[in-house]
């Protein structure tokens, strides 16, 4: 349905996330994948959203000077904020192990930023999502880290896999938001450049 309303358009995505590229197919859109490395730094003095909204555009930026008029390109980045900090991807098991600890039976915010450009348009959507876990007991932090290596993920956890059937409690927003793509949002505004 969307697919059609952009047959003109060339869809960009500049993930190497496994899961946003299957949300994208199930979606129904054509796309290719675009990708240039960069440096995922933020100032030290953004908040909450500002971080995701600033790294999905500082990912857009090495491609922009190869956007022919027809392109549609999107980035994006997700985070979790917990205890007044963003916790990115972890760099080992310690990190992970201390991630997991203090998130354990309390809430975090998983937000995602989403930048869509094209030659002569630009937006950002940003969503939040409340998780709330169980406590866990280490052996179960431990048995999620040595079994399912979640160096890839922000705050070190996928709610799709087994930490997330055992330990979600509770949550507050997309589910789709969690896993790393605000698929609404991306859907609304993808209409919303078809339509201009």
């Amino acid at each position: 349905m969307l697919n059609d309303k952009l047959k003109n358009y060339t869809i960009i995505l500049a993930s190497g996330s496994p899961r946003r590229q299957q949300f994208f197919k199930d979606l129904g859109l054509d796309f290719e994948i675009r990708l240039k490395p960069i440096k995922e730094e933020f100032p030290p003095t953004l908040r909450h959203f500002e971080i995701t909204n600033y790294l999905a555009q500082l990912k857009s930026m090495p491609l922009l000077e190869t956007l022919k008029d027809n392109d549609i390109l999107i980035t994006s980045d997700t985070i979790v904020w917990h205890n007044e900090q963003a916790l990115g991807k972890p760099r080992s098991d310690a990190e992970a192990f201390s991630m997991l600890s203090s998130m354990s039976g309390k809430t975090h915010e998983v937000i995602t930023s989403v930048c869509m450009r094209t030659n002569n348009y630009q937006k950002t959507v940003s969503n939040v999502t409340k998780v709330t876990f169980k406590t866990f007991t280490e052996d179960e932090i431990w048995y999620y880290i040595n079994t399912y290596k979640p160096y890839d993920k922000a705050g070190a956890y996928g709610i799709q896999e087994w930490i997330g059937l055992i330990g979600v409690t509770k949550l507050e927003g997309s589910y789709f938001n969690v896993m790393g793509l605000p698929t609404h949002l991306v859907y609304e505004t993808l209409n919303a450049i078809a339509e201009k």
